[in-house]
């Protein structure tokens, strides 16, 4: 009774952990965007937010992780080193150029495509177990078409409001605003995100294998953001030099930065590495279209935007399909468990000698 007890707690431990990962990711999507509305720079702004986080992690990670941490090796550098070019500088580099050009709105739904392209790289690479011929296999697939679908909805089907705008805030329409100055390059902000999408797709795939070598999360975090921070500041060498943009000059723009470093790096960046630990990438990629809800919702609190019937729909079809793949994991888990049970019976002499 006490072992189920421990199950069901690292389960719930599980999907609090992706809800409140989600939930950062929505917030970031609206402060990145008062980043870039006030001017901050697209190579400044990740510098600081990845020495905000290496700060943050590194002291943990020597303390707490000092008798689980494998030995580094060479061959460990240079993945953390190729990690930390996909996940951190070529996923907020790509990010923050889409949103520069698009909305965070788009971004968001776009970004539902992670999933899915997570599901093709694990399916290629064998990481992930794809039988179409039981039912957790097809409760598995039909959950995450279910949940890019409910995502999709959201985005391009407004619907009838159901309730009027509560706020009257000056920023409102900031969305709209910088949609319509950068109308005549949207195309490359939708070029950016899919980039984007690839190289974070990528980063949860290739980080699995590497967690099973160095399963040292914090540490690994650390090197990530030591690596990602000398791979911008290289960046920042060519592209960004009037010391000018590297000056924080208002209260505003310390508070996106600070949100970026902390939350949408440090916490960020350990909770998706600790949940892809736990689960597989896929698992965690699942969640994804959540967030195009989360952004919907805090668009309407925060910046005074209507709320329209399609994203209830939208959020209906995204928990539905948020619920077939807990399902279908859940039964992949426990036919696993059974097989290895029934693969130690027949390993062990004494239970096979017992049968009369």
């Amino acid at each position: 009774m006490g072992r189920e007890n421990i199950v069901v707690s690292e389960k719930t431990k599980l999907l609090l952990a992706l809800v409140a990962l989600q939930f950062c990711f929505a917030g970031f999507h609206i402060v990145s965007r008062v980043a870039l509305n006030i001017g901050v720079s697209k190579v400044v702004y990740p510098v600081y937010r990845n020495i905000i986080a290496l700060l943050l992690i590194a002291p943990f990670a020597y303390f707490l992780e000092k008798k689980e941490r494998p030995p580094l090796t060479f061959s460990l550098l240079v993945q953390f080193f190729l990690l930390a070019l996909i996940g951190i500088t070529a996923n907020q580099g790509f990010y923050l150029l889409g949103l520069y050009y698009a909305s965070p709105t788009f971004a968001s739904a776009i970004q539902n495509l992670v999933p899915a392209i997570t599901f093709i790289m694990a399916a290629v690479l064998r990481l992930e177990e794809v039988n179409f011929g039981r039912k957790d296999g097809l409760a598995k697939i039909l959950g995450t078409v279910a949940s890019i679908g409910g995502a999709t909805i959201i985005t391009l089907y407004q619907g009838p409001p159901l309730l009027h705008q509560i706020l009257n805030m000056p920023e409102k329409n900031l969305v709209e605003e910088i949609s319509e100055r950068k109308a005549q390059n949207w195309t490359w902000g939708c070029i950016y995100l899919l980039g984007h999408c690839l190289s974070w797709a990528g980063w949860m795939v290739f980080q699995a294998p590497v967690l099973k070598k160095y399963p040292a999360k914090l540490t690994l975090t650390s090197y990530m953001c030591f690596f990602g921070l000398i791979q911008f500041l290289v960046i920042a060498a060519f592209l960004e030099t009037d010391f000018n943009n590297w000056i924080i000059q208002s209260g505003e723009e310390l508070f996106t930065i600070l949100y970026a470093g902390i939350v949408a790096s440090g916490i960020v960046v350990y909770l998706q590495t600790w949940c892809i630990h736990k689960s597989g990438p896929v698992f965690v990629a699942v969640f994804q279209p959540m967030q195009t809800l989360l952004v919907a919702i805090m668009a309407f609190l925060i910046l005074g935007d209507q709320l329209y019937l399609g994203r209830i729909v939208g959020a209906v079809f995204i928990m539905l399909g948020l619920y077939s793949v807990l399902w279908g994991k859940n039964e992949e888990n426990k036919l696993e468990n059974q097989e290895d049970t029934l693969k130690k019976s027949l390993l062990d002499g004494s239970t096979v000698s017992d049968i009369p």
